[in-house]
């Protein structure tokens, strides 16, 4: 899989193709981000609330239903995996078609048999086995982006992809949830998601029409199993991408680790209620959402390495320590506060976003299998943070395990110093950076002259 050094998607011809492409954004997949939203939405919707949702559905209790969601993050980890290898011989497109109609098909099965009928099992089966499709679907996409983005913009166009992912995925799908609860009840917003998310996926896969995800990636001589080895292999063949790996799986599994006992500390410890818990969780990925798109654009212009460290690894470490020690000390007279903390680890969970770009980067000479182990680090962190929620929270307390997430953005600082870009990838940058202000600047002149032409007396 190659990224493009060519700037053939820059639209120099203006219009709102251009525009799009100004912004970094790839015309051709612009449907894509569309769905994939809608598709973040639906399977969002739930994130505030399932634990709880489970516990009084079949787990009994909060620990029973994080190892419910552990085992849906072992198979979100395995898929993530997958999603990348298989991308690679089959073609995104086709991987995200099976992860959408794995997604639907058990859910069906999670919410009318497991639920309804309160087995502990069969929810531990049915939600996990769901697990394996969002990612699929997903980083299916991801991997279609990183296969057409010109690599000076690619920062860029991973950004608008965790834009529409987070944007979903807690953030607009916990919003829906607030609106729809008091309305449906859990159980009615959790079929209202399966909704939204069909109709994400039918956009995504019926409105774009770029060709390179619909075929395969890989050359034609790379056969199954050489294809999936080499997506693990790269991991000690290229030591710079299993690091970065271990820093992506860092990056957001705090994020879901604190899903699992966030809600109850704050809807009912600190005494927000669900719904000022749900519209915490709405302002903290709406920020998130708009510092993707800004460091996005930010480290094309300062460097991926830079913005991860500062921005994402550092900033992390200090504002989950705020966001959980903070509302508690202050209590649910001062939820403004909370808020204000709230955005801050948003934006700062955004400074992890140009991972995504500088992980390919390291091992240009195999993009594909730098992208799945990406996405298996991404994947396994569904399965890390409730896993240490799980191993933690009952002799450490919920401070002990904040603590812990705390000090593991400290330790992803320390991997980011190590990466560094191939000489060849730097060069690469340079030339299509180059190509890229050449082509916006003849872009510029052709609509200077065609005004001129407009407004000339005749």
């Amino acid at each position: 899989m190659t990224a493009q050094t060519t700037p053939t998607l820059s639209g120099a011809g203006g219009g709102f193709r251009g525009l799009l492409e100004k912004w970094g954004l790839p015309a051709p997949l612009l449907f894509g981000y569309v769905g994939l939203l809608l598709f973040m939405i639906g399977d969002g919707v739930e994130s505030g609330f399932i634990a709880p949702f489970m516990a009084d559905h079949g787990a009994g209790t909060d620990i029973r239903a994080s190892y419910v969601i552990t085992v849906y993050g072992v198979a979100v980890m395995l898929a993530s995996w997958l999603s990348g290898a298989l991308s690679e011989l089959w073609g995104p497109r086709r991987v995200m078609m099976l992860g959408l109609a794995i997604w639907l098909v058990f859910d069906v099965l999670f919410l009318a048999i497991a639920v309804s009928g309160e087995s502990y099992a069969l929810m531990m089966v049915f939600y996990g086995i769901r697990g394996l499709g969002y990612p699929m679907f997903a980083f299916g996409f991801l991997v279609w982006i990183t296969a057409v983005a010109p690599i000076a913009r690619l920062g860029a166009a991973v950004g608008w992809f965790y834009f529409a992912f987070t944007g979903g995925l807690p953030t607009l799908g916990s919003l829906v949830a607030s609106f729809t609860n008091p309305i449906f009840g859990h159980y009615g917003t959790l079929w209202l998601s399966i909704g939204i998310l069909g109709l994400g996926g039918l956009v995504c896969l019926l409105g774009v029409r770029e060709r390179t995800g619909f075929q395969r990636l890989a050359p034609p001589d790379v056969k199954p199993v050489q294809s999936l080895v080499s997506s693990v292999s790269i991991a000690w063949k290229k030591p710079q991408v299993g690091l970065g790996m271990i820093a992506r799986v860092i990056n957001t599994a705090p994020e879901f680790g604190m899903l699992v006992f966030f809600p109850t500390i704050f809807a009912h410890q600190i005494g927000f209620g669900e719904a000022r818990w749900l519209l915490l969780v709405s302002v903290i990925y709406g920020t998130n959402i708009v510092f993707n798109l800004i460091f996005g654009v930010v480290s094309d212009k300062i460097g991926w390495r830079t913005t991860i460290f500062w921005f994402g690894a550092v900033g992390c470490a200090v504002s989950i320590l705020l966001l959980y020690f903070v509302p508690l000390a202050l209590g649910a007279d001062y939820y403004w506060v909370a808020l204000l903390v709230g955005a801050l680890y948003g934006a700062t969970l955004a400074g992890f976003v140009p991972i995504s770009a500088l992980l390919p980067s390291l091992a240009p000479e195999n993009k594909g299998g730098a992208m799945a182990l990406l996405n298996l680090g991404a994947g396994a962190a569904t399965f890390v943070g409730p896993a240490i929620v799980s191993l933690f929270l009952g002799p450490a307390g919920a401070a002990g395990v904040v603590i812990i997430f705390s000090a593991l953005y400290v330790v992803a600082a320390v991997i980011v110093r190590f990466l560094e870009l191939p000489e060849a990838t730097e060069e690469a940058l340079a030339k299509d950076a180059n190509l890229q202000t050449v082509t916006e600047e003849t872009a510029q002149e052709t609509d200077q002259e065609a005004d001129q032409e407009v407004r000339a007396p005749r």
